[in-house]
C-alpha cells in the first residue's frame, strides 16, 4: 500500500478512522472557530442541509466534483443509491456494513479510494460512501469526505423522521375514518372508545353537527390540515372516502362552525355545507344534510349554507300512527341478532341516501357487500328497491326508526286498524304541503310536473321516461334539473330531497302508494 499525504502511516493494508457521535459537533465547532475547515466547501456542504437541497444524489455528485474524483453511495445489500458503480473490496465493505471498522483507504493501480461507513437510523447495518480519485487524499479531501458522510447521516435521519411523521399521520387519518364509519353505523359506544385514546373528550357529547367542505382539485390535503388546525383537534376531521374534493368535519361544539366559515372566506374555490344538530347516532343523517346544504352553498355569495329547517313531511303525520307504521314495516328485521340488524339498517339507510359505491367507501366495505345487505333487507321486507316510491317510504321508516331509539314497541302480528302507508300519507296537513310544493312547477310552460312524475314512475330512469313521454332522454334530464331550483331540492342524486318529492307525489295522488308486501321478482 502506498503512503498517504494525510499523515497516517501505511502499516497495514487496512486502516480505520473511528467516527463517533461527536463528529458533527466538532465539524460545526471548527467551522465556527475559523480553523482548518475550508470555508467555501464547508458552505457548499451546508447548502445540502437546507430543506430545498436535501437530495442524496446531488450531495454525492457535489462530493465528486469537490474532491475532483468519483463518488458513490450504496446500501447494506450493495444496491447503488447514488453515483456511478465503483469496484470495491468486498471484505472492506462487509466490515464497514457490520460496524467492525468506520472507514478504510487503499491504493489500487493508480487510483486512491476511501470508504466511509454511514450509519442508518434504527438499524444495525450501514451504508457505504465510496470516493475514488487519481491524486492521494490530502487532509482537505479527507475532511470533505468525512464531513460529507456525516451530512449523509443527518439527511437519512431527517428522512426517517419525515417518514415516521408521515406514517403517524396516515395512521391518525385511518383512525379518524374508522371513528366516522362507526358513527355512520350508529355504533357510538365503539366510536367513543376509539377516539378516547388520541382525542380524549372529543365525543363526550350526545349531539353534533356535520360539515362538508369542498375544495379545488389537489387542495384537499392542505384543506384538511387547515381544518384540523383551526378546530384545534376539537372536531373529527376526515378526508371523505367517497368524494375526492370533500373533507368531513364532525364537531360537538358551536365554535367550529364559525371557524370553518372564516376559513371559507379566505380560500377561493372552497364551499361549506352544514347540518342541523343531530344525535351522534344520526351522524349519517347529518352527513346527508350537509351534502344537501353544500349544493346550495355553491350558488351563494358567501359560499356557505346550513341545511334548511324546512317543513318535512314526517312532521305533518300523526306521530303515533307513524311510530306504529314504522314498527310494522320493519318488524321482519326484529328476528335478527341486534348487531346484524343494526348493520343492515345502517347500510340500507346510507345505500338509499347515496349510491352503493359511495356508501361502500363511507362504510369501508365493498360495494358488493352494500348491495348484498340491501338485497337481504329487500327480501326481509318483501319489497323492491328499484321502485322509487318504495325507496321513499322505506327511507321514511328508517329515519323514523332512528328517532325511536330503544323505545319498546308491541310485538305480534299485524292487526286490523293498524295504519297503512296510504292512510299515513293521506292526512290533510300533508296533502296541503304536497300541493304547495308541487304547485311551484305549474307555472313552467314545459310541464315540468308531468316530466317529473313520469321520471319518478320510471324509477328515475331518463331513457324509460323519455320513451313514455315521446321525447329525448336529455330533455327529461334538463326538465328534472330545471325543477331542482324551483323545488329547492336535489333530484338527480338519490337522497332525502328526492324522497320528499316522491312522498309529495303520493300524497297528492299523482302516484299510487307503493306495495310493501310484494316480493321483488326473482328475489
Amino acid at each position: 500500500m502506498a503512503g498517504r499525504e494525510d499523515g497516517i502511516p501505511p502499516t497495514t493494508d487496512r486502516t480505520t478512522d473511528r467516527t463517533r457521535d461527536g463528529a458533527t459537533e466538532r465539524t460545526a465547532e471548527s467551522a465556527r472557530e475559523g480553523g482548518h475547515v475550508d470555508t467555501p466547501w464547508a458552505q457548499g456542504l451546508l447548502e445540502h442541509l437546507r430543506p430545498t437541497g436535501r437530495d442524496l444524489r446531488r450531495l454525492v455528485a457535489w462530493l465528486a466534483d469537490t474532491v475532483h474524483g468519483t463518488a458513490s453511495l450504496q446500501d447494506h445489500t450493495g444496491a447503488l443509491l447514488a453515483g456511478p458503480r465503483t469496484a470495491l473490496r468486498q471484505d472492506l465493505v462487509a466490515d464497514l456494513v457490520t460496524g467492525r471498522i468506520a472507514s478504510a483507504a487503499w491504493d489500487d493501480q493508480g487510483q486512491h479510494l476511501r470508504l466511509v461507513r454511514v450509519a442508518h437510523p434504527h438499524t444495525s447495518s450501514a451504508w457505504v460512501l465510496a470516493v475514488s480519485r487519481e491524486a492521494p487524499f490530502d487532509r482537505r479531501a479527507s475532511e470533505i469526505v468525512t464531513h460529507t458522510a456525516q451530512v449523509v447521516e443527518l439527511l437519512l435521519r431527517a428522512r426517517e423522521a419525515t417518514e415516521a411523521a408521515r406514517r403517524l399521520e396516515l395512521a391518525a387519518a385511518d383512525l379518524r375514518l374508522a371513528i366516522l364509519q362507526l358513527l355512520m353505523v350508529e355504533d357510538t359506544v365503539s366510536a367513543r372508545r376509539v377516539a378516547a385514546g388520541l382525542w380524549p373528550g372529543l365525543l363526550d357529547t350526545d349531539t353534533a353537527c356535520v360539515y362538508v367542505v369542498e375544495s379545488g382539485p389537489g387542495e384537499r390535503d392542505a384543506l384538511a390540515a387547515e381544518c384540523r388546525d383551526i378546530t384545534a383537534e376539537r372536531a373529527l376531521v376526515v378526508r371523505c372516502p367517497a368524494m375526492d374534493r370533500h373533507v368531513i368535519v364532525v364537531t360537538p361544539g358551536e365554535a367550529a362552525g364559525e371557524e370553518l366559515r372564516s376559513l371559507i372566506g379566505r380560500r377561493p374555490g372552497t364551499f361549506l355545507g352544514g347540518s342541523v344538530r343531530q344525535s351522534l347516532a344520526r351522524t349519517a343523517t347529518a352527513y346527508g344534510q350537509a351534502v344537501s346544504a353544500l349544493a346550495v352553498a355553491r350558488f351563494r355569495p358567501d359560499k356557505t349554507a346550513v341545511y334548511a329547517e324546512r317543513t318535512h313531511p314526517e312532521r305533518l303525520m300523526d306521530p303515533e300512527a307513524l311510530r306504529v307504521w314504522t314498527t310494522q314495516v320493519l318488524r321482519s328485521l326484529d328476528v335478527l341478532p341486534h348487531h346484524t340488524r343494526a348493520e343492515l339498517l345502517a347500510t340500507t339507510r346510507l345505500g338509499l341516501e347515496f349510491t352503493a359505491v359511495s356508501a361502500a367507501k363511507v362504510l369501508g366495505v365493498s360495494r358488493n357487500t352494500v348491495r348484498a345487505r340491501m338485497e337481504r333487507v329487500e327480501g326481509l321486507l318483501r319489497t323492491d328497491f328499484s321502485d322509487l316510491t318504495v325507496r321513499a317510504v322505506v327511507h321514511l321508516a328508517l329515519n323514523t326508526q332512528v328517532g325511536l331509539g330503544e323505545e319498546a314497541v308491541d310485538g305480534g302480528t299485524r292487526q286490523a286498524g293498524q295504519p297503512q302507508v296510504g292512510d299515513l300519507l293521506a292526512g290533510p296537513g300533508l296533502r296541503t304541503w304536497a300541493c304547495d310544493l308541487l304547485g311551484r312547477l305549474d307555472t313552467d310552460a314545459r310541464d315540468l310536473r308531468r316530466t317529473l312524475r313520469t321520471w319518478i314512475a320510471a324509477g328515475g330512469n331518463a331513457e324509460r321516461a323519455a320513451q313514455t313521454l315521446g321525447v329525448h332522454a336529455q330533455t327529461v334530464r334538463e326538465h328534472v334539473r330545471s325543477a331542482e331550483p324551483v323545488l329547492e331540492r336535489q333530484l338527480l342524486s338519490a337522497g332525502s330531497d328526492l324522497y320528499e318529492v316522491v312522498v309529495a307525489h303520493v300524497a297528492t295522488g299523482d302516484l299510487r302508494p307503493p306495495a310493501l308486501d310484494r316480493a321483488k321478482p326473482g328475489h
